[in-house]
């Protein structure tokens, strides 16, 4: 089988972690990981630029047949969930641009993926990545990890057996015999 590959993206507006895994439907491997950094003081378009333009580029160079982006967790302060939202927003644009399969899923869904726990700490996370992954140590920093680890989600996710649609009910109103 010719392996597939999949680039994991754990967004955020000044540092946004990513991770190019490849699968071969048994043994995932890590092919790159890192961050994109954007400049603090920079407006908001700007930043949303650099991330697309970062998306962008490694999408051309690694051409993966998925990208998986972590989903918008709900934080307390308003502004942030949306500013998150905004960075999701560029880097899914990045890859629908390219024709690529777009997977999202819930940070407490790749936690569970990865260690079997939807609450998960990050250590944990880092620990179950690098023994996945056969590395001698976590990726580094934190961020790429996280972003390795949506990529593991969406490879693991693939081997799971799917299950068959179930046959939708209808409601019948039952009918009166004459008489």
């Amino acid at each position: 089988m010719t392996p597939r590959l999949v680039l994991g993206i754990d967004p955020g507006t000044a540092v946004t972690g990513y991770g190019v895994v490849a699968y071969d439907g048994r043994t995932p491997t890590l092919v790159e990981c890192g961050v994109i950094r954007t400049a603090p003081k920079q407006p908001l378009p700007a930043r949303l630029r650099d991330i697309h333009d970062g998306v962008a580029e490694l999408i051309a160079r690694h051409r993966p047949d998925t990208v998986a982006v972590e989903d918008v967790f709900y934080a307390r302060n308003v502004r942030t969930t949306v500013v998150l939202g905004h960075a999701r927003g560029v880097i899914l644009l990045a890859a629908e641009r390219a024709g690529l399969e777009i997977r999202e899923y819930p940070p407490a869904e790749i936690k569970k993926a990865i260690t079997g726990t939807g609450a998960a700490t990050k250590e944990q996370v880092q620990f179950m990545v690098t023994k996945l992954l056969r590395l001698t140590h976590a990726p580094e920093p934190a961020d790429a990890a996280d972003g390795v680890a949506a990529a593991l989600s969406a490879c693991l996710a693939s081997t799971l057996p799917r299950l068959p649609a179930q046959p939708t009910l209808r409601a019948t109103t039952p009918t009166r015999r004459p008489g």
